[in-house]
C-alpha cells in the first residue's frame, strides 16, 4: 500500500533531477522480496526523493559546503550535531549527498530505538534506508561498505531548548569504538539552521514519560496549532562537511583514550558550527 501511494505521488511530483540522481546511486544488493537485510527498498528512492528534493531546494534552500569530503565509496561514518525537534537535519544531510555530491551517494541514518513503536513511520523509515541505531546494525552496515549517519547527542540534541542552541550536548562514545574496531574514517558534519526551525521554549518531561515519548517540547506553534504546529519554519540550512578523521585502535581501548578521540570529533563539529554562524547574516537567508 505504501509503495502504491508513493508511486501516485511520484507520477505527480518526481523531478527529472531526482530520477537522474537516483539512477547514478550505487546498486544495493537486495533479496527476493526486493529489500536488503535491513528492509531498505531502493525502488522508494526516486518517489521519496521528490518531496525531499523540493524541501531541500525550495523550503530550506540548503547550501552544502565541501560535500566531496564524503568518500565516493567505502565505509564512512558521518557524525553530526542534532537539533530541531523532528529529524529534518538528517533528511537534509542525506539529500545533500544525493543532490549535491558527484557522484551521488546514499547515506543510512541510525535512528532512535523508539521509532519502531510508531506503526506507519517505522515501516516508512525502514523502506527508505533508515536503521535502528544499535551497535550491531551499524557494524553490519559498515561491513557492507555503507555511509552511515550518526548523531552522538541523540535525544539530548534534538530536544534541547532554544536557550541552548548551537551548544553541543555530551557525545556518546559508541560510534568511536565502532570506528576504531572497523577502521572507519569519520567525516564531521555541522548543520546550521535546524536550531531555529522549531524553537523549543521548554520540555514537558512528565508528559513525555506519560506518553512514552523521549521528549515533549513546547514551541511557539506546537501544541497550540495542533499537527500543523509540527511544520518547521523555513529557515535556511547551511551544512558543512569537514575533512575525514582517521583514528587508530581496536575499539577495546580505555575509556579515557576513546573519550579523547570523541572530543576531537566534537571539537571539529564545533569549529564548523562557529564558521557557519559567522558566515550567515540571517536565519532565513
Amino acid at each position: 500500500m505504501t509503495r502504491r501511494w508513493l508511486k501516485r505521488l511520484g507520477r505527480f511530483a518526481v523531478s527529472e533531477e531526482m530520477w537522474e540522481r537516483s539512477a547514478c546511486l550505487p546498486q544495493t544488493e537486495v533479496g527476493e522480496l526486493g529489500v536488503d537485510p535491513f528492509g531498505f527498498d531502493p525502488r522508494y528512492v526516486p518517489y521519496v526523493g521528490a518531496p525531499l528534493a523540493w524541501m531541500y531546494r525550495k523550503y530550506f534552500r540548503v547550501q552544502a559546503y565541501d560535500v566531496d569530503y564524503v568518500p565516493a565509496e567505502g565505509r564512512v561514518l558521518l557524525v553530526s550535531n542534532h537539533a530541531g525537534q523532528l529529524p529534518f537535519d538528517g533528511l537534509m544531510i542525506g539529500a545533500a549527498l544525493v543532490l549535491d555530491r558527484d557522484p551521488p551517494r546514499l547515506v543510512r541514518s541510525m535512528v532512535e530505538r523508539w521509532i519502531p513503536r510508531l506503526p506507519w513511520v517505522s515501516t516508512f523509515f525502514l523502506r527508505t534506508g533508515q536503521v535502528v541505531g544499535t551497535p550491531d546494525n551499524c557494524r553490519r552496515l559498515l561491513g557492507r561498505e555503507e555511509a552511515i549517519l550518526v548523531f552522538p547527542e541523540g535525544i539530548r540534541g534534538i530536544s534541547k531548548t532554544f536557550n541552548k542552541r548551537y551548544k553541543l550536548e555530551r557525545f556518546g562514545t559508541g560510534f568511536m569504538r565502532l570506528a576504531l574496531e572497523t577502521q572507519t574514517p569519520i567525516v564531521p558534519v555541522a548543520v546550521v539552521g535546524a536550531e531555529e526551525q522549531a524553537p523549543a521554549l521548554f520540555n514537558m518531561k512528565q508528559l513525555a514519560r506519560i506518553l512514552s515519548m523521549p521528549a515533549f517540547p513546547i514551541t511557539p506553534t506546537f501544541p497550540a496549532l495542533g499537527p500543523l504546529g509540527l511544520l518547521p519554519l523555513p529557515t535556511r540550512y547551511r551544512i558543512y562537511f569537514g575533512a575525514p578523521l582517521q583514528f587508530e585502535g581496536t575499539g577495546d581501548e580505555q575509556d579515557a583514550m576513546v573519550s579523547g578521540h570523541v572530543e576531537t570529533v566534537r571539537s571539529a563539529i564545533a569549529q564548523l558550527l562557529a564558521r557557519g554562524l559567522a558566515e550567515r547574516t540571517s536565519i532565513f537567508r
